[in-house]
């Protein structure tokens, strides 16, 4: 066995228990490190099958960003764990269905390629024109030529979505300091600070006189 091959199974072992324990883990914290390991190793699955490019981007996207705010908000927000558990055994049914239907849409997309592979395998591969293909480059003429459409799709679904956040942030409730920001933007410098004259709150003392024995008096 290559070391190649045996790093891949290393680290697809580490991904398959990390994965297990994103979701049988009690504690909301432990689950959301446990999937950033499970992240960590897909994209070292990535890169031993050479693809650079998605290795890193599952690292700085996912890794670095997404599973940090993640992490942010379980640890922010006070999640009732004993709640959410409430009526799993009512759910199991209908999730158990579920999961196995995913598992065979799965199952049936991974033998399909598993077949076009086997077919694809007696014919020629140019290997020299293999290596100098840049990763970077024949994703992103791919992206931006074959499947613009869905891009831009799905950039407008992640722009709908963020302008949704911000609306149900910015929503007005209940003990909620809100400003009108068309409010802030027309305030002027003379109506920021207004100088008020005020009345000496202690009276003014007199001065202190020496007496001719010694003594001061006021």
């Amino acid at each position: 066995m290559s070391v190649t091959t045996g790093l891949f199974y290393l680290f697809s072992a580490i991904l398959l228990v990390s994965a297990f324990r994103v979701i049988t883990a009690r504690n909301p914290v432990h689950a959301v490190l446990f999937l950033v390991l499970a992240f960590v190793q897909a994209s070292m699955l990535w890169m031993l099958l050479k693809a650079e490019f998605l290795s890193i981007a599952l690292v700085l996207v996912y890794v670095g960003a997404v599973m940090v705010l993640f992490l942010f908000v379980v640890m922010m927000i006070d999640v009732n764990v004993e709640g959410l558990r409430e009526g799993f055994w009512n759910h199991f049914p209908l999730a158990a269905v579920i999961g196995v239907v995913i598992a065979l849409e799965m199952s049936a997309v991974l033998m399909g390629g598993f077949r076009m592979s086997e077919d694809l395998s007696g014919k020629a591969v140019n290997v020299a024109g293999a290596v100098q293909m840049s990763n970077t480059k024949e994703i992103g003429l791919l992206m931006y030529n074959h499947y613009v459409y869905p891009l831009e799709v799905a950039t407008a679904i992640l722009l709908v979505g963020m302008i949704a956040a911000i609306a149900l942030t910015l929503r007005t409730r209940k003990n909620t300091k809100y400003v009108q920001p068309g409010s802030q933007v027309r305030i002027k410098a003379k109506d920021r600070m207004t100088v008020l004259k005020m009345a000496p709150t202690r009276p003014a003392v007199e001065p202190v006189e020496a007496a001719p024995n010694g003594e001061t008096k006021v």
